[in-house]
């Protein structure tokens, strides 16, 4: 049956495209609140998805717990406490229902997948994991020590130790600063009062957005949830957390025993208006270097001098924090090379913008491929709840693609000689000291 559900689920994933509305959100009251759905239906495949998203469960809401949210959305993975992660699972499968938790930046999602046959058992699971999660000591114990090992591997894993390094960097005390997974004693220290904590203060109403999707009623579906929803608490909403990357650039070196230069490099990036400027930042980070092949720094680096396989670099935009992020892998001894190419790279591009053969070529692969994105039901659902999330229109990403093909040369080569912001690079670097 599990078999069955992941290739019906890949179906949903690729296929599931026909009953399209344009704007799908309602708000379903509950104990006097007014709770955000965000759904599509489409009767294409027997298959049902609901994600109760409760914003703030993420892991920059973690404060001095580093590692809190991870941990708290591993023990919503470890089944009820009646039947245990085993006995739990067995059960899930044998009906081909899938629950799964996720901690994020800022949100803890829970997923429900099922048949469409077995919606109503697949809620009550969902009932049953939400009212009694399996907190025992017992329970922490093993995600504390798999988190812990993880964490031991990530030691030689220079790419995740460089990028840790940058962000330290850039969000310096911050909570993005901060390693999601936590670090070794911070996993520790954390106690089941805590994840109970968590749990309890995160699992609530005022925090949550429902979304929902498939061959399912919608009005049905949030009528078979009410049950769970009165037993949420109230709880309260949180503050919208927003964090500058630092405007000095600032570099930080870590020696291992390594054969490459892992290098990892960033700056601030001063987003204004969404509605009116992500376009840009979106066809200026591609040709910089969110495109690969056909990217500034590529070209630059790789096919012209061959310093590096690859070499990437984007424009961060969120509403917690805007920023640009990239990275190289070289050989030791084009380090130092690498670096100053990085920074003579952005300085041209800042002074010099980008020419017409650039621009249509990166229009034409945002016009083609920003579409395909939506071609799938999952991805037109986390559209939706990106776009909602930044107080942006549902359908917000037609109104992206008008702007882009409207975009002129001018326009955007204007935005980008006014963003010098990005040519105060930090780096954060993992190589090996010379002579060892």
């Amino acid at each position: 049956m599990k078999n069955l559900m992941v290739m019906l689920l890949l179906f949903l994933g690729v296929y599931m495209n026909a009953n399209t509305p344009s704007d799908n959100i309602k708000f379903y009251e509950v104990n006097s609140l007014k709770i955000p759905v965000l759904y599509e239906e489409s009767s294409l495949l027997p298959i049902g998805s609901i994600q109760l998203v409760f914003i703030g469960g993420g892991s920059v809401y973690d404060g001095d717990k580093i590692g809190l949210a991870r941990l708290g959305a591993s023990i919503l993975n470890e089944g009820t406490k009646e039947l245990g992660a085993t006995k739990f699972s067995q059960a899930l499968e044998q009906k081909a229902i899938d629950i799964s938790a996720n901690a994020g930046t800022q949100t803890l999602g829970i997923t429900l997948n099922f048949l469409k046959e077995e919606q109503k058992d697949a809620i009550n699971f969902l009932h049953d994991l939400i009212q009694s999660p399996n907190l025992t000591q017992d329970t922490l114990k093993k995600v504390q020590t798999r988190t812990i090992s993880g964490l031991l591997n990530k030691k030689n894993d220079f790419d995740y130790i460089a990028r840790e390094t940058l962000m330290g960097l850039l969000f310096q005390n911050t909570p993005l600063a901060h390693p999601a997974l936590g670090t070794i004693q911070s996993v520790e220290g954390i106690g089941l009062a805590d994840i109970k904590a968590y749990i309890r203060e995160n699992l609530a109403l005022s925090r949550l957005v429902i979304i929902i999707g498939g061959d399912i009623n919608i009005d049905k579906t949030l009528a078979m949830l009410k049950p769970l929803l009165d037993t949420l608490p109230i709880g309260q909403k949180v503050s919208a957390h927003h964090y500058e990357a630092n405007p000095k650039s600032r570099e930080k070196i870590l020696y291992k025993d390594t054969q490459q230069a892992y290098i990892y490099f960033g700056s601030p990036f001063v987003m204004g208006d969404l509605k009116k400027d992500a376009y840009k930042a979106k066809v200026m980070s591609l040709i910089l270097g969110a495109n690969g092949f056909g990217s500034r720094l590529m070209e630059e680096i790789r096919v012209k001098r061959g310093l590096a396989y690859s070499a990437y670099m984007r424009v961060a935009m969120d509403n917690i924090a805007s920023y640009t992020t990239g990275y190289l892998q070289t050989e030791l001894k084009n380090q130092s090379k690498s670096i100053e190419l990085i920074k003579q790279v952005i300085d041209t591009f800042i002074q010099k913008g980008v020419t017409q053969q650039e621009l249509d070529d990166a229009k034409k692969f945002l016009l083609g491929s920003e579409p395909l994105r939506n071609e799938t039901l999952s991805g037109r659902l986390y559209a939706k709840f990106h776009n909602f999330y930044l107080g942006l229109p549902l359908d917000f990403d037609q109104t992206e693609l008008k702007q882009i093909q409207d975009l002129s040369l001018k326009e955007l080569n204007d935005y980008i000689k006014s963003h010098t912001e990005i040519k105060n690079l930090s780096f954060g670097i993992v190589s090996k000291k010379e002579g060892k």
